[in-house]
Formats: structure tokens, sequence, C-alpha cells
């Protein structure tokens, strides 16, 4: 069997992983995303993008493919893998699931996005607007599944600091009075906004496919007090 037949859903094809995709002849990476996975490493769901690539920190600083490129998210049994085709190479971006805090997703007007959540970044991987709800809840439900209760930082400066200011990631170390934790994305004094397609507003929800609720470290906060 592949890898796609033995996957637990059908977003993870034989051209998505292999490269072979009719609606992108010169590939939608430079290097197929089958060639990035370790060893036995197993795809389980797959999120597509032709627009747009990964937010980092916040939606407001995504990435964008280039040219005829696109975006593919793997999802395995380890990581996310968050891959943006670019001019020359891929911009590669791994999320171990052993290091996420939380995973849920966004429904909006003209994308979604699925976002994982560590104890100090946080990722919007976008998908494309036709993307079920119901694979995006299972994404994010296969994810929260394999967290660790301690969860690792990822130490590479890849940018996605949760800290923002007017949109872009800020550095701890640099502002020592700036609160551990960012407030989340909807409620926020001086929050995202619209994102750059447009779309003013979407609707939050965990892995479950329940509204989010505002959190802490993680965790919901209770707002009837």
């Amino acid at each position: 069997m592949t890898l796609a037949e033995m996957a637990p859903h059908p977003s993870v094809t034989v051209g998505v992983l292999a490269g072979r995709e009719e609606a992108f002849p010169e590939g939608r990476l430079h290097r197929p995303p089958v060639t990035r996975l370790d060893g036995t490493e197993a795809p389980a769901y797959v999120l597509t993008n032709a627009k747009r690539g990964i937010g980092l920190g916040t939606k407001r600083n995504t990435t964008k493919p280039a040219g005829d490129r696109g975006t593919a998210v793997v999802v395995t049994d380890r990581r996310t893998l968050c891959l943006v085709g670019g001019d020359e190479e891929d911009s590669v971006v791994e999320v171990p699931h052993d290091s996420v805090v939380a995973a849920s997703y966004h429904t909006g007007l003209l994308a979604n996005r699925f976002v994982l959540r560590t104890p100090r970044k946080q990722y919007h991987c976008w998908a494309k607007r036709s993307t079920s709800e119901s694979l995006l809840a299972a994404a994010a439900e296969y994810v929260e599944e394999r967290t660790s209760e301690s969860p690792e930082e990822i130490e590479i400066d890849d940018g996605a600091n949760q800290l923002t200011y007017r949109g872009q990631p800020i550095s701890r170390e640099a502002h020592p009075g700036v609160p551990d934790e960012p407030p989340s994305d909807s409620g926020s004094a001086g929050g995202d906004g619209p994102d750059e397609a447009g779309v003013e507003s979407d609707t939050a929800r965990g892995a479950d496919g329940s509204d989010s609720e505002i959190q802490y470290r993680g965790k919901p906060v209770d707002r009837s007090e």
C-alpha cells in the first residue's frame, strides 16, 4: 500500500505527496513532500493553498508562495510540516506534536486556518476556502491527541514569536516588561483586524469543533466572573 492509501483521511493523495498535481505542472513545491518524511513517518492529513503560506506569530505575518508555486501543510504522526514553494527553494517550518500546547482552526469567508500554539509561538497554516470543516477539526483533534503534558518550545528562530507590535513579531528579550503570554487574536485591543485577503472576521473553533474560548497558557479562561 502507498502512504496515501494508508492515511486515515483522503486529503492525503499521491498527487500532493509526490508533487504530481495537474494544477501545478511545474510542481506546487520544488521538493515533493514525500521526500521530506523521515523513515516510517506517516502522513495523516494534508491542507493546501495556492495563494498563502504560513502565518508566523500572527496571521498578518503570512508568507506567500512564489509565482506558480503553492503551499502544502502535511500533518504526520510526529509533526506538522509546513511547506511553502519559493523562487529557488521551499520554505520549511516544522512543528513537532510534542511542542504543541493547543491546536484549533478558524473558518472564514475567503480562507480557513489551522492554528498551532506552542508555549511561546503560534503558527497559522492557511487552507483553501473549499477545505471542509470536518478535515480541519479532524486534523486539530489528531494533533491534540499527540501533544505532551510538558510541551517543549521550538528553539529555532523561525519568526513565530506570539508577541507582536502592529502585526509584526517582537523579541521578548528586547521588551522585558511585556507579559509572558499574549492576548488571543479576538477581543484584544489593536487586534489583527482584516487580513490581507479581506476577511474581516472568522470563527475560531477548538479541536472538538466547539467555539474557542479565551485561553491563557493553552487553558480556557472562565469569563463568567
